[in-house]
C-alpha cells in the first residue's frame, strides 16, 4: 500500500516480498556501524524482520518504516517512516538509505515527506529523531529538516547513549 508519494520516490508498507533488499539494507556496513547489526543473515530471517517489526507496526499503531522505492523504476532504495518506541513519548523519524544511492538527495526527499505526512495526516504536533553520537551524516540531515537537537539519552534495548533531535508543529 502505498503511503507518501514525492517527485521521485514512493514510501509503501514493506511486504515479506522485500526481504531480499532488506537482507542487503540490513548488512550495510553503515546500518551495522550507525544503526546497529540486527544478526540478519538469511532470506527468511529477513522475513521475520519484516513481519515482527514493520508489518506488526502498521496493524498495531497505524505507522512503521515504509519501504522506500524510486517512482519511475519501483528500485527499492531505502527505508523512511515514523516508529513508536516504548522508551519515546513521541513517534521517531527513521530513516536509512542503501549506500548505492548515497548523494541524491533521497534521504533528505522521503525524511521531509515523512515529516509532512506525520503532521498534516496523523496530527503529529512533535516527531523526534535520534543518531548515534558519530553518526555527522543523520545529525546533520536531521537540522536540515528543522529539527533542534534537545539531549543525549540512552537508547533503551542497548543503553548506547544516543543525539536526541525533534521538531515541533
Amino acid at each position: 500500500m502505498k503511503i507518501i508519494e514525492t517527485e521521485r520516490l514512493v514510501l509503501r508498507h514493506m511486504k515479506t516480498e522485500d526481504a531480499k533488499f532488506m537482507l542487503e539494507l540490513l548488512n550495510e556496513p553503515a546500518w551495522i556501524k550507525y544503526i546497529g547489526d540486527r544478526g540478519i543473515r538469511t532470506i527468511d530471517e529477513a522475513i521475520k524482520y519484516i513481519e515482527d517489526g514493520p508489518m506488526t507496526m502498521y496493524e498495531e499503531k497505524g505507522i512503521g518504516l515504509y519501504l522506500v522505492e524510486l517512482k519511475e523504476s519501483e528500485t527499492p532504495i531505502g527505508i523512511c517512516g515514523l516508529i513508536q518506541r516504548d522508551f519515546l513519548k513521541d513517534v521517531d523519524l527513521g530513516f536509512a538509505i542503501h549506500s548505492k544511492y548515497w548523494g541524491n538527495g533521497y534521504a533528505c526527499e522521503a525524511a521531509q515527506a515523512t515529516l509532512i505526512y506525520g503532521n498534516e495526516v496523523l496530527g503529529f504536533q512533535r516527531i523526534a529523531g535520534f543518531t548515534s553520537l558519530d553518526n555527522e551524516k543523520s545529525a546533520k540531515l536531521l537540522l536540515k529538516l528543522g529539527m533542534i537537537e534537545e539531549d543525549k539519552i540512552k537508547f533503551a534495548s542497548t543503553q548506547e547513549e544516543v543525539r536526541l533531535f525533534a521538531i515541533k508543529y
